[in-house]
């Protein structure tokens, strides 16, 4: 059974897009045809191979994003779409981005929409930027809904920056940190360690230990080098597994400290994704299993899967995502408050912009806790290994002088 993603117009004119199952491209768009849809497109859905490989262009998506907010500005001047696009690209200076735009601009001189020719570079936009698109062309408002879409993505890559680049001085302090072990360890030790090897006195245990690690990791260290390697490959292994990402994901989030970030980012980019498609005239339970996708987190997506077969069924928004228990308490507010004013799309976006604020807090604080921590860590580790050894020469001299 093999699965497509399709884009469908219902009977009455409204867009849907999503997956569906079959054993071929002709029986799924059957299966589609009998749930009361009519099929626009529909490919072959990607591996999670191919899906892991479109994570990672996260600098091709926001060179994307920089395009398409020129577009946006162009087109909201009067131009054309295919003059307003060819002047965008000029001003592109990856080449791969530049090969992938001008593939687009030759679909839409031929007569494609935008969205059909973006739904062809997933590379480069998602399914929700997609759907964004879609929904400018369906309401004449192309303009509006590239510069919200724009929006949208250049806060996700600001976010992602933020994250990345908190991260990298608590890892280059735990790398210096281990470094700073080994070479105490491996070059350090072995230097006393034949005249402590011929004492008769008794040696200290913690200088039994030390001398102990010292010639496990100088004789046996690329075996266990070799193990930890099969030991990560067999970890990431495993982890494309449903049930065991699953219970990593909901470990994470029981986590102090570092369960709420991971909540409050994921949240953040589901609201802002979820915002901006409503804003775009996007139909909730559509834009709603698209927002969806933002979530890489395995218990907070299903959470919102299930709200969201909720809603498509006729039922409400609000109180399933609070009796989930997943989003933030101060989420379940915005929530509420969006769809009892009938402005959830803007409520959203201003929970988006409120949960960044909060995380750029969070993410100080976790900094402020993993710094002294690895440095304390550090410290207590080394001044260890040189009391250890300091003590065995100090009882060597304190014997000599009592003989």
């Amino acid at each position: 059974m093999a699965t497509f993603q399709y884009r469908a117009v219902k009977s009455d004119g409204s867009p849907v897009l999503g997956q569906v199952e079959g054993v071929d491209l002709r029986a799924a768009a059957s299966n589609l045809r009998r749930s009361g849809v009519r099929p626009v497109e529909l490919i072959p859905a990607r591996s999670n191979e191919q899906k892991a490989r479109v994570r990672h262009k996260s600098k091709d998506r926001q060179a994307a994003a920089t395009t398409i907010g020129e577009l946006a500005v162009l087109l909201q001047a009067g131009l054309q779409l295919d003059r307003a696009l060819a002047l965008a690209m000029e001003n592109v200076e990856d080449p791969k981005v530049a090969v992938h735009l001008g593939q687009i601009l030759r679909d839409v001189r031929e007569g494609a929409p935008l969205s059909r020719a973006m739904a062809q570079k997933s590379e480069l936009f998602s399914p929700a930027a997609v759907a964004m698109a879609e929904a400018g062309e369906a309401n004449g408002r192309l303009g509006e809904a590239l510069s919200r879409l724009a929006g949208t993505m250049e806060q996700e890559a600001e976010l992602r920056r933020l994250v990345v680049s908190s991260m990298i001085y608590p890892i280059a302090l735990l790398i210096i940190a281990v470094g700073v072990v080994l070479l105490m360890l491996l070059m350090v030790v072995p230097q006393f360690e034949s005249m402590l090897s011929n004492t008769t006195q008794k040696l200290p245990t913690a200088t039994v230990a030390v001398m102990a690690a010292s010639r496990l990791l100088r004789h046996y260290g690329l075996a266990l080098l070799i193990t930890l390697g099969v030991g990560a490959f067999g970890i990431m292994a495993a982890l494309r597994q449903p049930g065991v990402r699953l219970a990593r994901d909901r470990l994470l989030l029981a986590m102090p400290q570092l369960g709420e970030l991971i909540r409050r980012t994921e949240t953040a980019r589901f609201a802002r994704t979820l915002g901006a498609l409503i804003e775009g005239e996007v139909a909730l339970p559509v834009a709603l299993s698209l927002a969806r996708r933002t979530i890489s987190n395995q218990v907070l997506g299903r959470a919102i899967e299930r709200v969201a077969d909720g809603v498509r069924e006729g039922g409400g928004l609000t109180a399933p995502l609070a009796a989930s228990g997943v989003l933030p308490r101060l989420a379940i507010g915005f929530f509420r408050t969006g769809e009892e004013t009938s402005q959830l799309g803007m409520m959203l976006t201003s929970l988006a912009d409120v949960l960044d604020r909060d995380i750029r807090t969070r993410l100080e604080r976790l900094i402020g806790i993993l710094t002294p921590a690895i440095t304390v860590v550090l410290g207590t580790t080394v001044a260890g290994i040189i009391a250890s050894i300091m003590s065995a020469i100090l009882g060597f001299n304190d014997l000599a002088l009592t003989s």
